[in-house]
């Protein structure tokens, strides 16, 4: 390649490497602002402020809001898919479900905007309701997988009919635990703590275990508080 070949591929390289760098500020700014102010709140305008950028940059790059929620779905959907991705024929430690649970909830709290107004999101958005349900289900079928692994191991002792009730008591305290949380500290909209979910959903499961991973269990929820 020429000298001057180089330079025009150097040039624009650097030209991609800045697109590419505002394009993930800005959806960094935007996750920050949905998630202190709630989605409704946010304009591109304010969007834009608050990066110092104009209007038509931001525009360049992401032609309205709703491009900007979709493609912080398209992560959040990657990040939870992977995580949701239980073995079915996996030996599930307390442990292991205790690690599982801290990572989705901070999962949750990353793009908790998603949940704190889920109803309104879904209905501005509707083509995000299919995806959000396939993930709903697919965290149903995990904690399944879980419960299923802890009574083949003799952990639990659960009726099929009480593990269909707790499998979803576990995705509905999942998907709404977020925005109870949020609800008890609404002057500090920042205050997110994962482990209080893990603590609260170590609970649900609790009672169906053998005195002996009970104990343990109950011992493990503590420390995530």
């Amino acid at each position: 390649m020429s000298c001057l070949g180089e330079l025009r591929a150097l040039n624009t390289a650097r030209r991609d490497m800045k697109k590419l760098k505002t394009r993930d500020r800005i959806l960094q700014t935007s996750l920050a602002l949905f998630n202190s102010v709630g989605e409704p709140n946010v304009t591109t305008l304010l969007i834009s402020d608050e990066l110092d950028i104009s209007p038509g940059n931001l525009y360049y790059h992401f032609k309205s809001k709703g491009d900007i929620v979709e493609e912080l779905f398209d992560e959040y959907e990657r990040e939870m898919m992977d995580l949701l991705g239980v073995p079915e024929d996996a030996d599930v430690t307390l442990d292991q479900q205790g690690f599982f649970l801290h990572l989705l909830f901070e999962t949750v709290a990353r793009y908790r905007f998603l949940y704190q107004d889920l109803v309104n999101v879904l209905a501005r958005y509707d083509q995000l309701r299919v995806r959000f349900k396939r993930i709903q289900k697919k965290k149903a079928l995990a904690f399944r997988i879980i419960c299923d692994s802890f009574r083949r191991q003799g952990m639990m002792s659960i009726e099929p009919e009480e593990l269909d009730s707790l499998c979803e008591q576990l995705t509905l305290t999942a998907c709404y635990w977020s925005a109870f949380d949020t609800l008890s500290h609404l002057d500090d909209r920042e205050s997110v703590n994962p482990g209080r979910g893990v603590y609260q959903m170590m609970h649900l499961v609790l009672p169906y275990l053998a005195p002996e991973q009970r104990e343990e269990a109950r011992m493990m929820s503590r420390d995530y508080l």
